[in-house]
Parts: C-alpha cells; sequence; structure tokens
C-alpha cells in the first residue's frame, strides 16, 4: 500500500535501523522505544492488523512468531521480553499494518495496560 509507513519501510523507501530480515519478515528498532530494546516485527505483505489474517496466514504468522524470538536472542534478552500485538484503535495499534512489539532490557510490569 503506497500510504503505509511500515510498507514503505519494506520497500526501502524510508530508512530504518534493520535488526533482522528475511523472505517475508522484516524487522527493525521503534523510532519511539518504551523499553531499552524495542523492535518491531513485521510481514512484508501488508495485513491491517491481526484480525485481517486468516486461516491461510498461519504459516506467516508463526515466521513472525519466530521472528521475534531470533530478535529477542540477538539482542541478549536471555532474562525475558515481551511479544506484544496491538489490535485496532482501542487496542493501541497506531500503524494499519500486523506488526509485533519486542520489548526487554528491563523487567515488564503487570498489568500492562
Amino acid at each position: 500500500m503506497a500510504d503505509c509507513l511500515f510498507c514503505r519501510i519494506v520497500a526501502g523507501e524510508l530508512p530504518a535501523r534493520k535488526v533482522y530480515e528475511d523472505e517475508e519478515v522484516l524487522a527493525f528498532r521503534d523510532i519511539q522505544p518504551v523499553a531499552p530494546v524495542h523492535v518491531l516485527v513485521v510481514p512484508k505483505r501488508h495485513l491491517d492488523g491481526l484480525a485481517a489474517a486468516g486461516a491461510e496466514d498461519a504459516p506467516l504468522l508463526g515466521r513472525l512468531l519466530d521472528a521475534a524470538r531470533r530478535v529477542a536472542e540477538a539482542e541478549g534478552l536471555a532474562e525475558g521480553y515481551r511479544v506484544v500485538v496491538n489490535q485496532g484503535r482501542h487496542g493501541g495499534q497506531s500503524v494499519g499494518h500486523l506488526h509485533l512489539h519486542v520489548l526487554g532490557g528491563r523487567a515488564m510490569q503487570w498489568p500492562p495496560g
């Protein structure tokens, strides 16, 4: 999508500090981090959000989670980390492209929101 921020990052039209990439997934540092480690993991193919994913997207969703695990490992988050998916306005989703937040580098609090 031409007006999607994350699609433009995937296309190389906008800069990003990449930390992981494969054929279907890109991970890059959040420009407004809320933890010492804050990486966004996005599918290269546009999906509006988790609610837009269907059963046929299960392999891609698995790849996103595997990429989140790889990012956490590469970032040295052996003591723990959090993976967050926000869905829709009330869920805190600010960019209309499915993405996972990998947060770590400090103890996380509960409840989160």
